[in-house]
């Protein structure tokens, strides 16, 4: 009986990992289906080789036969609508050939090829001869393609890698090999106090930071990262935002598991499922940041709040009951111990009523206080140093004014950009303004969601949102709700007049 889809089913992001068993549970089809699984996408799998191997290095690896790989490619290919192949250690030639006949035959949204040759710990894996295969008939049909710095090294044909320039030059080499994307992976440079890996696609570089997590916990990375970009392409995502998720997950699984303790060898496994017991950051009583949260983003002002004769815990009251979806502190002229009090009363202000509250360059306030993240501008700390201090469960925005500033604000991990000013303001002296245009230029171009900023109010602030761009979110305003006798009063008309030009621009 043909099963049909009806009313209440939906599809599951699915995704098929071709690569080795690992008996140790650490990398290969095991670190696949974990990965998958904690970033909630479905995992099937076809086993190229079983392999003997633990925390002390690899013991032995026996390869499926070919007729079988090709069983199993089929099995799952014809019936359970796969969006992404990823493959492992792939290792011989017929097996390659195998895989590029089926992706060929049965359609999927993409191909991830994490080129398994060598592990971390310096085992090989893969016997040369498949290299060719490799380059010439899979790495032309992959859409990104995930060598570390040795994997890079060998396709390249042994040249040296040995600095972050090295990395620009071999991603530029590989894409020339055929792959659609490709990042290289700098978790080998010595001398670098990040982690740094090289995304490129063909036209554009982004060079993406982390921080680099000290632990003999790393068995498994290369395949965590490739599965993950996987489970996030199957979802919808696109590449670069894929690829950064994708870091972020591996980078914060690894900082949890750092003091796990299993196996007596050099290089142990890390937990894929952090997320289920994380005693990093009491993240229960938090939402996790949405970019609905942009659409009315009120930013307050230490001058205004004097000028009426309010405190800061009165203003950031009336401009939620007003209908604040998130508020910024930007206070320039407290001292610190009196800012800290000040924005906990805040957080305590906020919280229960599930606005995120957000500190203005400060990551040292932020953190004493327990806020929701901070909002760096250009000449401020940047945004992967700001997320290295703050942990993955804070939200961080940036300033911004081109698309090469919002480019680097998603490399360097931050959750949305601010953008503007969009139109002359009086609350910052000689800001150059960007315009609609210039507004609208940042939006298209961005990978993250979009605050406008600079000038807006009641009066104009449907002209922002006419832009309707997908990456537009809200805009954040200053005078247009403190410079004003009523704060709540301004704060409903000016919600209602967003409200409206959304509904106009869906219509």
């Amino acid at each position: 009986m043909e099963q049909v889809e009806g009313a209440g089913k939906r599809k599951a992001p699915h995704v098929l990992t071709v690569a080795g068993s690992d008996s140790g549970a650490g990398a290969g089809i095991q670190a696949d289906l974990k990965a998958c699984g904690a970033l909630g996408v479905y995992c099937s799998s076809v086993i190229t080789a079983v392999t003997a191997q633990n925390t002390l290095g690899v013991q032995g690896v026996h390869p499926v036969p070919v007729d079988f790989v090709e069983d199993q490619l089929r099995s799952v290919l014809s019936d359970m609508e796969v969006d992404v192949v990823k493959t492992g250690m792939l290792p011989s030639v017929d097996i390659i050939k195998a895989l590029c006949d089926k992706i060929k035959e049965f359609h999927v949204k993409a191909l991830v090829v994490d080129p398994v040759m060598v592990s971390t710990s310096g085992d090989v894996l893969a016997a040369p001869a498949i290299l060719d295969v490799l380059r010439e008939e899979l790495l032309p049909m992959a859409d990104i393609v995930t060598p570390n710095l040795i994997e890079a090294s060998a396709l390249l044909g042994g040249q040296s890698l040995e600095t972050v320039a090295d990395m620009y030059t071999a991603a530029r080499s590989i894409h020339k090999l055929g792959p659609r994307n490709v990042i290289v992976k700098g978790g080998h440079l010595s001398d670098s106090s990040d982690a740094v890996d090289v995304f490129f696609d063909g036209e554009q570089f982004l060079e993406l930071h982390g921080q680099r997590v000290k632990t003999r916990n790393t068995h498994g990375t290369g395949c965590t990262l490739a599965s993950s970009i996987a489970a996030e392409l199957a979802k919808g995502s696109s590449m670069p935002q894929a690829v950064k998720a994708a870091k972020n997950f591996v980078e914060n699984a690894l900082r949890y598991s750092k003091d796990i303790a299993i196996g007596a060898g050099p290089q142990g496994p890390f937990d894929h499922f952090f997320k289920l017991n994380d005693h990093m950051d009491n993240t229960s009583e938090k939402r996790r940041f949405d970019p609905n949260d942009l659409f009315l983003y009120a930013v307050t002002d230490s001058r205004m709040n004097k000028k009426w004769g309010r405190s800061i815990t009165e203003a950031v009251k009336s401009v939620i009951e007003g209908g604040a979806t998130m508020v910024q502190l930007r206070e320039k002229e407290a001292e610190t111990r009196e800012f800290v009090e000040a924005a906990r009363a805040c957080v305590e202000i906020c919280r229960p009523r599930g606005v995120p509250l957000l500190i203005n360059d400060r990551v040292d306030v932020a953190l004493a206080c327990g806020a929701d993240g901070v909002h760096v501008g250009q000449s401020d700390m940047p945004a992967h140093l700001a997320r290295s201090l703050l942990g993955p469960a804070k939200i961080i925005g940036v300033s911004c004014k081109t698309p090469a500033q919002a480019a680097a604000a998603f490399a360097g991990g931050a959750d949305y950009v601010g953008c503007g000013g969009v139109f002359p303001t009086n609350t910052k002296a000689n800001n150059v303004t960007v315009g609609l245009d210039g507004l609208r230029t940042v939006c298209m171009a961005s990978e993250l969601p979009v605050v406008a900023i600079g000038g807006i109010g009641a009066g104009n602030a449907s002209s922002v949102m006419e832009i309707a761009t997908p990456t537009l979110k809200g805009v954040a305003v200053v005078s247009a709700v403190f410079d004003q006798e009523s704060i709540v009063a301004e704060t409903r008309k000016l919600k209602a007049v967003l409200t409206s030009a959304v509904v106009n621009s869906a219509v």
